[in-house]
């Protein structure tokens, strides 16, 4: 704590960065999330910097502060690292309920999965090709990677693929029915179809 010239008492100038840090983190993260939204309805070449910001809630000027450019924005949300900790951050043993209720629980909660925005990559031409790639490579080798036994790299697909599909019904069709079981219900009835990829008997 240092002392003003009045004599009063102030805090370290470090510590008022830290709220300041904070938001830039929620705006970079809005910002993100807006992108996702639109590449996920639009395709690539038809998105501008504008319509992320209205979605956002901010100004173009302050993606380009954030981002550089609408191409380095769009690299980071292509990109499936930052989601797949979270998707693959179970054991093997376990895996198959976690990649479910997690898939779910962002569908529900937050209108998003970690990795449905692979089924829009005929959307956007050359960039689905980067998209299928960096899926390929950052989700579903990886898994592949935690396999053990023969045909890891089927298996992997087989399980990734088993997940989409609950992921295009659940977020993208919106199946009634669906929607309207609990999420823990539907866990446990899916699990063991994605789990007999992972761990076969």
């Amino acid at each position: 704590m240092t002392t003003s010239a009045s004599g009063a008492a102030t805090e370290p100038e470090a510590s008022l960065a830290a709220p300041a840090r904070r938001d830039a983190e929620a705006t970079k993260a809005a910002i993100i999330r807006a992108a996702r939204y639109l590449l996920a309805r639009h395709a690539h070449a038809d998105i501008t910097l504008k319509a992320v910001a209205e979605r956002a809630g901010v100004s173009a000027p302050l993606i380009l502060k954030y981002f550089g450019n609408k191409d380095a924005l769009f690299a980071r949300v292509m990109s499936f690292e930052a989601d797949v900790e979270g998707l693959l951050d179970a054991p093997l043993a376990a895996l198959g309920h976690h990649m479910v209720h997690h898939l779910l629980t962002g569908q529900a909660e937050h209108g998003a999965d970690p990795i449905l925005r692979i089924v829009f990559a005929p959307l956007h031409r050359e960039q689905g090709d980067t998209l299928r790639t960096n899926f390929r490579t950052q989700v579903v080798h990886r898994l592949s990677e935690r396999l053990e036994g023969p045909d890891a790299g089927v298996r992997a697909e087989l399980a990734v693929g088993t997940l989409l599909g609950l992921g295009v019904m659940y977020g993208i069709a919106r199946g009634p029915h669906l929607r309207g079981t609990p999420v823990a219900e539907i866990t446990e009835l899916y699990a063991p179809t994605v789990q007999a990829f992972l761990t076969p008997p």
